[in-house]
């Protein structure tokens, strides 16, 4: 575990106030829920919760599914990572969204484009460079953004129509359903 050296006090209510810089560098928003963890040493861990995340078994069969049926990579993320790829794109499992996808879900915004138009947006920081075509649609539970179902081509060729669009946006309605259960 690493010292931050910043010491905080317990207010007469019990909270504790998490300081801006750790809250911005472990991308921690106001309203994102937290697990509360103890161990035997005392010391109390906060880990972000994923929602989508308690999941990953089925989104990753969910992504395997989507990818066989599409002929495209399939990613599944939450809100800050890439937690199922399928169809190629297993590097990013694990690695952060981009600051740019991850504005784009949280305006609940759907995107259909081609590499070069101005919607396009880069998922992930680093890699998948060759990617030409991309779909993506926000996953919505009880109202909140929860992630994301990101389909993406890498043939210039062969672009995404109303087929992809109608698949993203059904698998981001079922996962979302999915989680209110």
């Amino acid at each position: 575990m690493k010292a931050t050296g910043i010491v905080r006090r317990i207010d007469d209510l019990g909270r504790i106030v998490i300081p801006k810089e750790i809250r911005r560098t472990l991308r921690i928003r106001e309203a994102d829920p937290l697990e509360i963890f103890t161990d035997r040493e005392g010391e109390i861990i906060l880990k972000k919760y994923s929602p989508i995340g308690e999941m990953s078994t089925f989104a990753r069969q969910y992504a395997e599914s989507l990818a066989q049926v599409s002929g495209h990579t399939a990613l599944i993320a939450d809100r800050d990572q890439f937690i199922a790829a399928a169809g190629g794109g297993k590097q990013v499992l694990g690695k952060a969204i981009s600051k740019e996808l991850e504005e784009r879900i949280e305006n609940r915004e759907s995107i259909m484009a081609k590499k070069g138009e101005k919607d396009f947006v880069k998922v992930v920081s680093e890699g998948l460079d060759e990617v030409e075509h991309e779909a993506i649609s926000p996953i919505i539970c009880e109202g909140d953004v929860i992630g994301a179902v990101v389909l993406l081509n890498s043939d210039p060729r062969t672009g995404m129509g109303d087929v992809e669009q109608k698949l993203i946006q059904s698998a981001a309605g079922f996962l979302g359903r999915q989680m209110e259960q």
